[in-house]
């Protein structure tokens, strides 16, 4: 893996020099990858996953499975080699360390509690701030207890007894991993789980692990939008490849949008992809810009002004902030909707993003679940990401187009590309 950049220092965006003609290859997909991790350590057989992220959070993912006595392997060619445990958790007793990475919480918290051992998780200070109430108290339900017993977030002690199954119900409105967590580890409990939801966010992020489930060989009912069954079975391992990040990339078609450039990203397809934010291309075309498949990957060209619009980002809220940084060079109001959630994610992500636009001058207006940006012309200024890997790449975006803005803590981007600002170097020099 690359060096990660230095936490302590700043990077300085440099505006695009002329129109981009621009191709890049962006990592592959930390949501994949760790859904993959699990479904492959949960596995009858030996897995090996091509073209994965190597990443703060898939490491961490990687190093929790370790924890809790799998065999995980990172190869030099970018893969994982990971031998499957046949639907048991090896580890009897365990200390996980979940870092940074909400997806280690909240798939290892689930596995683990279909397992039989004592297994204490932890995490660093940011993710012991997110929320977990909801998933505890459902695997409470299916017959996991905890240390504190009420315990809200990490740190915690799980004594597991393996899941019951059973009917569960619980709101969807804070996050879908508690949902994906869910539904991953049920194959492994004593009954079938019959699981209602209410108000599901982000809904593609469940789409995209009920396929894969039924990639490693378990498949999911489902009733609705809403409502889920999941029997007992065994994944399978097989060899899997991983998509490119469409988060990621969406960095990389915004910066069409802002400069009227040309940006390919090679290797992924707007046909077939498993992950929900390359929906983030259907925004760009109604703010007028032009998007095609090619064979070796999708295309973004800008076309003059962006359109202002109105857009519910509910489903695709990771990439709210592209959006928001494109906002505001269009030709009139850009207003998110949808992204309450996204107020309790790495920061509070309105208000930073709101924070931030308004030191380089650009008008917003803000709700409990809502983003308006105003035209405008951004100056120059430093930029906090509050150590939010999204709001840093995104006033990259921003900054190809308003000379002087300055990312503080490039670093934190390590925790899904470690080498952003290495390919964004691309865009600012305009070809590649």
């Amino acid at each position: 893996m690359s060096a990660v950049p230095d936490r302590a220092s700043v990077r300085t965006i440099r505006p695009a020099r002329r129109e981009l003609d621009v191709t890049v290859r962006v990592p592959g997909s930390k949501s994949i990858t760790n859904r993959a991790l699990l479904l492959a350590a949960l596995a009858s057989g030996s897995s090996t996953l091509r073209d994965a992220l190597a990443a703060d959070d898939t490491l961490a993912f990687a190093a929790g499975l370790r924890s809790l006595g799998f065999a995980v392997d990172e190869d030099a060619a970018g893969g994982w080699h990971v031998q499957g445990a046949a639907g048991r958790i090896p580890a009897a007793e365990a200390d996980v360390n979940c870092a940074e990475a909400g997806t280690a919480a909240r798939f290892l918290l689930a596995a683990g509690a279909a397992g039989e051992g004592r297994y204490r998780l932890d995490a660093a200070p940011q993710l012991r701030r997110r929320p977990l109430a909801q998933l505890l108290e459902a695997l409470r339900a299916q017959g996991a207890r905890t240390e504190p017993p009420d315990a809200e977030g990490l740190p915690l002690t799980l004594e597991a007894r393996g899941l019951t199954g059973g009917s569960l119900r619980l709101p969807g409105d804070t996050s879908s991993q508690f949902i994906s967590a869910l539904l991953m580890a049920a194959p492994l409990g004593h009954a079938p789980l019959e699981l209602a939801v209410d108000g599901l966010v982000s809904r593609p992020y469940v789409d995209m692990t009920l396929a894969m489930m039924a990639q490693f060989g378990v498949e999911a009912e489902r009733r609705g939008h809403e409502r889920f069954r999941v029997a007992p079975g065994v994944y399978s391992g097989r060899d899997y490849a991983v998509e490119p990040d469409a988060s990621t990339a969406s960095y990389f078609f915004a910066a069409a949008a802002v400069t009227g450039g040309r940006v390919k990203v090679l290797g992924l397809r707007r046909e077939g992809c498993l992950q929900g934010d390359i929906r983030f291309l259907d925004v760009l075309e109604a703010m007028g810009c032009s998007v095609s498949d090619e064979p070796d990957g999708v295309v973004v060209a800008g076309r003059g002004t962006p359109a202002g619009l109105t857009a519910d980002m509910s489903d695709i809220s990771d990439t709210f902030m592209t959006l928001a940084a494109v906002a505001p060079f269009a030709s009139s109001p850009v207003t998110i909707t949808g992204i309450a959630n996204v107020r309790l994610k790495e920061s509070d992500r309105i208000a930073a993003m709101e924070s931030n636009l308004r030191r380089l001058g650009v008008k917003t207006a803000s709700g409990p679940h809502f983003l308006r940006v105003y035209p405008g012309t951004p100056t120059g200024g430093r930029i906090d990401p509050h150590g939010d890997h999204r709001i840093a790449m995104s006033f990259a975006v921003l900054g190809l187009r308003a000379r002087g803005v300055v990312v503080e803590d490039p670093g934190c981007v390590s925790k899904t590309c470690p080498d952003f600002f290495e390919l964004w170097t691309a865009l600012e020099q305009g070809t590649a």
